[in-house]
């Protein structure tokens, strides 16, 4: 029996999700039990992310625009919603006591970077509907950690509503971008495009680099 693009979705997301306890800074955060300073360096290295993944993004939906409309506009609104992320960054940067030139300075930690020099190694190479369902699994597991980080950062930081706008974001709902990774891998199937294998690969590794992410936050500062 063929199955639907919902079911290949969720099969992703459950199968790729990261073990408990699998990052240990977000538990830490949530606890109010992490430095402050740990939302600076997150700031300061989200400016790299977010910067990287847009280009990566955009070339991605370059790439399929001809061949795959349906992962084009999977990708073209993962931009958007970059731009908009970045512009919600600013009022966190601002809350943590960072300047322009303070984001401008910042020497980035291998291991915070490794995600979206792994991004663009997929906007390179990989079909794009395989790395829609990979980016699919791995958005799952972010929006839950910023949940967490954005309720901490009320809770036990003091932060207000606008400096934790940037975590609010990736939280939230996000149907078009939901209905779009439907559309996208509905044609991946239809046209045999679609290769799991792969996308599961690649949803793995973005994991691991995710988690890598918050570990390079939370220890060696020259990960």
């Amino acid at each position: 029996m063929t199955r639907t693009a919902q079911e290949v979705l969720a099969d992703a997301v459950r199968g790729l999700a990261p073990a408990e306890g699998a990052n240990r800074l977000v538990p830490r955060i949530a606890a109010g039990e992490a430095p402050r300073e740990v939302f600076a360096a997150f700031a300061l290295e989200q400016h790299q992310v977010i910067t990287s993944d847009r280009r990566s993004f955009a070339h991605l939906a370059g790439r399929a625009a001809a061949s795959d409309p349906a992962s084009a506009g999977f990708f073209e609104s993962l931009t958007r919603g970059e731009d908009l992320a970045l512009s919600l960054l600013g009022p966190l940067t601002a809350a943590c006591g960072l300047d322009e030139e303070a984001v401008r300075a910042h020497e980035p930690r291998p291991g915070c970077q490794a995600y979206p020099s792994y991004a663009a190694w997929l906007a390179l190479g990989a079909e794009p509907v395989d790395a829609v369902v990979a980016l699919t699994a791995n958005f799952a597991a972010w929006g839950g950690y910023c949940a967490a980080v954005g309720a901490a950062l009320r809770e036990h930081y003091g932060f207000d509503n606008p400096a934790c706008g940037f975590f609010d974001f990736f939280a939230g709902p996000a149907p078009e971008l939901e209905e779009r990774a439907v559309a996208a891998v509905t044609a991946g199937l239809e046209s045999g495009r679609l290769s799991e294998p792969p996308a599961h690969r690649y949803g793995r590794l973005l994991q691991a680099y995710e988690l890598m992410f918050w570990d390079a936050l939370d220890g060696d500062h020259s990960m």
